[in-house]
């Protein structure tokens, strides 16, 4: 195995296992080979979504929903599936109603309060049906 060989595949491991952090349910995560569409990419996206290779001590998946929650409700309310997707991943990687919703409030600031009262009901629903569940 060659050297860029060794790092790729310690990326593939990586982003599995960052995934399976994010959401149980993704045990048999596997992602797709883009070589051929541009060689550079597995390397790039997994590097920059899921990888640690060259920042061992980076985000936790927690962290790292906050990030896209946030990033989702400063887009406003086209991402709405992505919202209630990314409040339920971070439900599962152990963030609290309060830290879901400090995260979309602090967002209204950039995306405005209609973007975060419409994320807000969004999470709201997501939280009282994981409440359910239990």
């Amino acid at each position: 195995m060659t050297d860029f060989s060794k790092v790729f595949q310690s990326m593939i491991e990586q982003s599995q296992e960052m995934a399976r952090a994010m959401n149980p349910a993704l045990e048999q995560f596997r992602f797709p080979d883009f070589s051929s569409l541009m060689p550079t990419m597995p390397k790039e996206a997994m590097e920059m979504t899921f990888g640690k290779t060259f920042n061992p001590g980076g985000l936790d998946a927690k962290t790292r929903l906050f990030v896209t929650l946030a990033a989702l409700v400063a887009q406003g309310s086209q991402f709405e599936q992505q919202i209630v997707l990314t409040v339920r991943h971070a439900l599962e990687a152990g963030a609290t109603a309060q830290e879901i919703a400090e995260v979309i409030g602090q967002m209204s600031v950039f995306g405005g309060v209609p973007a975060m009262t419409k994320a807000m009901h969004l999470a709201q629903a997501v939280i009282a049906g994981k409440e359910g569940e239990k």
